[in-house]
């Protein structure tokens, strides 16, 4: 592949990112784009074939994949070729494989999360990279939300999307009410039910919790068509906080089963 080519490949990118997964238009799986030496190692790790990469002259390391045809521009062209406002030591592009469907990930799971209106890839992202270390068994990314494999939330779970079970859906509850879950919905509303006393009375149920959007939260419609609103305690005075971090606390509290955990 000659320089033109991948040019042409890792040209206007920007332009290309999609808060939530459309197909394109010729019916293959198009690119996932690995940004970051250590994401790009992740993505061969789990078995993605890489096509190309494009590396800043400003990094003077190892490249992961020798073989591979390598475009090296200084940051400035990067930002020019790409339209990213910036972009990490590398840019690995690998053939994107098929997106998973709900039926893919949740037989066997037991603790699972729901993203509905999560547009920000930085928080889809923190939110996989928690629920992979917390032990949450998949994610069901509902409509509205920001695509897992997306470049800002593949390099934000630094790679965790690779390896949790997520799939992309547009009626989560559905998918979830057939396979027999109780659905939690996480709000900030005080009189909803402490998360760890829901998910101790849940204790022998299969258990999805339903996450909003930044600011406005769950619709009414997936507010009404849950079992139960539950809430994390604030402090007084505070009344809620960041999707990313309130889904971490709800991870840690999903895999303990609302215990203390050594």
């Amino acid at each position: 592949m000659d320089d033109d080519a991948l040019r042409a490949m890792f040209a206007g990118l920007r332009g290309e990112e999609r808060r939530v997964r459309r197909p394109p238009p010729d019916g293959q799986g198009g690119l996932l784009l690995g940004e970051g030496a250590r994401v790009v190692q992740r993505c061969l790790d789990a078995g993605h074939h890489l096509r190309a990469l494009l590396v800043s002259t400003a990094y003077n390391g190892p490249l992961p994949s020798p073989a591979v045809p390598t475009l090296r521009l200084d940051p400035e062209e990067i930002q020019r070729l790409t339209g990213f406002g910036a972009m990490r030591e590398m840019l690995g592009a690998f053939d994107r494989p098929p997106d998973p469907a709900a039926a893919d990930v949740l037989p066997g799971a037991r603790r699972v999360l729901v993203l509905e209106g999560v547009m920000n890839p930085s928080n889809v992202g923190t939110i996989i990279r928690s629920a992979t270390a917390l032990g949450v068994d998949a994610t069901l990314i509902g409509p509205g939300s920001a695509d897992p494999f997306g470049r800002r939330a593949l390099r934000t779970s630094m790679g965790a999307a690779l390896v949790h079970p997520w799939a992309i859906t547009a009626d989560p509850l559905a998918d979830l009410t057939s396979a027999g879950f109780a659905l939690l919905a996480l709000t900030p509303d005080e009189q909803a039910a402490p998360l760890h006393t829901a998910i101790t009375r849940h204790a022998g149920d299969r258990v999805a919790l339903l996450l909003g959007a930044e600011g406005p939260g769950l619709t009414d419609a997936v507010l009404a068509a849950a079992d139960e609103r539950v809430t994390i305690p604030m402090a007084p005075g505070v009344d809620s906080l960041n999707v990313a971090a309130a889904a971490a606390i709800a991870c840690w509290v999903l895999a303990s089963g609302g215990q203390a955990r050594e």
